[in-house]
């Protein structure tokens, strides 16, 4: 079974996704995989040096990924003309881990934590989506205890889709404004679930 996990920005998606590996699902973490295809001189890097040109790089040639999110964060046409450099790249090699993984375990419930699977169409490609839900303004909070000012937290917020819509997409739910541990059971209800399902 396949299970696209989502939900918006410092809505607690990586700690669910932490749980639901920690319960025994096999994880494919779409965001670790941005950060390795575009490492320098593969295809999606090229594709941003080309678009975007090299002051987005560090010396060394890696993303600056600090200065990329400032200049696409404040123009949507910007964050689309990354989106379509990146996310073919990032999709093909989750698709390879999710081959990889097949061969070992046929019958693993896989989870992709993929932070866009309802905004680009992916959700078609799994067999149930979960969403985790905190309200914005834990989700403001948590953006400021990250470092970022209270403008920038607001438009990284309104630059994805609202977590209100992605709900609405939903097979499961997980609110993630309580305690850590309530968070924890809600996972383990729904990893119960997905078990019985596949």
């Amino acid at each position: 079974m396949i299970v696209g996990l989502t939900g918006s920005i410092a809505s607690g998606k990586s700690t669910v996704a932490g749980i639901f590996r920690e319960l025994g699902a096999c994880l494919i973490d779409f965001d670790v995989l941005a950060r390795e295809v575009v490492q320098p001189h593969l295809k999606a890097w090229k594709g941003i040096v080309e678009h975007f040109g090299t002051e987005v790089l560090n010396e060394d040639l890696t993303l600056n990924r600090q200065r990329m999110a400032e200049m696409v964060f404040n123009d949507p046409a910007k964050l689309e003309k990354l989106n379509e450099v990146v996310h073919p790249a990032v999709f093909e090699e989750g698709k390879r881990r999710l081959e990889e993984i097949r061969k070992i375990d046929p019958g693993a419930i896989v989870v992709k934590d993929t932070p866009l699977l309802l905004e680009t169409g992916y959700q078609a490609l799994v067999d149930k989506v979960v969403v985790v839900y905190a309200a914005e303004e834990n989700q403001m909070r948590r953006l400021i205890d990250r470092g970022l000012n209270p403008g920038e937290a607001e438009r990284r917020i309104r630059a994805q889709m609202p977590l209100s819509e992605k709900v609405k997409r939903a097979d499961f739910v997980i609110q993630n404004d309580g305690s850590l541990e309530q968070t924890r059971r809600q996972v383990e209800t729904v990893y119960q679930a997905l078990s019985r399902l596949k």
